[in-house]
């Protein structure tokens, strides 16, 4: 059973020869490559060659296409801004919704017009081409909380939530369309799975998320099985609040972060949501050793149960011990659901 099949196997509840792993590596993989951050993010041939050094010396078993949550805003026309070795980030004091009056005349860009998005669905067209059938490919986008946050401002958007309701779901609506069309090309190009990076969710409390965000990242989730891929929810940071929400959307993975207890979220989501997680990153990755990586992959797969598929909460930080990871890795190697 080679790794596409058996996440594939998993997610669909098939017997698997062991768990699958998935860990978010992306500075790491720009590590791994040798290169930049930089050309990381806007070189899909970088990108590839990362992840795919990385998934062979770790035995992963994906690759994935993230590098940064700016692609659609800067197609969008958003100002963004450049660092040789850190991710690319959005302008807020110049967002391209500063003015929400341009709303009206924003039309979602094409996802194969040559820019930043291009270059994604490039890198899952290459990541496709080089690994064949052995690995799954993920594609990315970002989810609707998070990709309005990058147009209008996260500060403004949150005004937004009580002086212009109307105004924000006409804005999720757009992000939507936009995260469809992009997922859209990704699939036709050999992504197996779309993510869905939607973090600023993390940042409002229980009422918001249940008015706002949750229809919309209902109707992205629903667009991307009508893709025929599953889909993967990612929301950085404390979501305790919104467990039980985020096990009705349908999702075929639920990536939770550290803040939150596995056990809450099995609980909250039923018996039958995959669930990825959720070692701390840093102090219980980068700053840990190997047996007590082990040891807290041990108690998280027993709060998740069987349908739980190893990684860290989020993305694997870029200095983190080689031997830190193998650790990580070997315990998928070695444990069946």
């Amino acid at each position: 059973m080679n790794g596409r099949e058996r996440i594939l196997a998993h997610l669909a509840g098939r017997p698997v020869d062991r768990l699958p792993l998935m860990p978010i590596t992306m500075m790491f993989a720009a590590r791994q490559a040798g290169a930049r951050y930089l050309d990381y993010c806007t070189d899909h041939r970088v990108l590839a060659e990362g992840q795919i050094r990385t998934a062979e010396a770790f035995g992963f078993d994906y690759v994935n296409t993230m590098s940064d949550p700016a692609r659609e805003a800067a197609d969008c026309g958003a100002q963004v801004r450049y660092f040789d070795e850190q991710p690319v980030a959005l302008v807020e004091d110049e967002a391209r919704l500063a003015d929400k009056v341009q709303l009206a005349g924003l039309q979602p860009p094409d996802p194969l017009g040559g820019g930043r998005m291009h270059n994604g669905v490039k890198a899952v067209a290459l990541l496709r081409e080089r690994v064949g059938r052995d690995l799954l490919v993920e594609g990315w986008i970002e989810g609707p909380m998070a990709e309005a946050a990058d147009l209008r401002g996260i500060n403004t958007l949150m005004l937004d939530f009580y002086d212009d309701p109307v105004f924000v779901h006409d804005l999720f609506a757009f992000c939507v369309e936009l995260g469809l069309r992009f997922a859209r090309a990704q699939v036709e190009a050999g992504a197996d799975l779309i993510g869905v990076g939607d973090a600023a969710a993390s940042l409002i409390g229980p009422g918001l998320y249940r008015e706002f965000v949750w229809p919309f990242e209902r109707r992205l989730i629903d667009g991307i099985r009508a893709l025929g891929v599953p889909a993967r929810l990612h929301i950085c940071g404390n979501t305790r609040a919104h467990l039980a929400g985020m096990g009705h959307l349908r999702c075929g993975i639920v990536d939770l972060d550290y803040p939150v207890p596995l056990a809450e979220a099995r609980v909250e989501m039923g018996p039958d949501q995959v669930l990825i997680g959720n070692l701390n990153p840093v102090s219980g990755l980068r700053n840990s050793t190997p047996a007590a990586v082990t040891a807290a992959l041990t108690a998280c797969h027993r709060a998740a149960g069987p349908r739980f598929i190893v990684g860290a909460g989020c993305e694997v930080p870029r200095d983190t011990p080689a031997e830190n990871l193998r650790a990580l890795c070997a315990y998928a190697h070695e444990h069946q659901p």
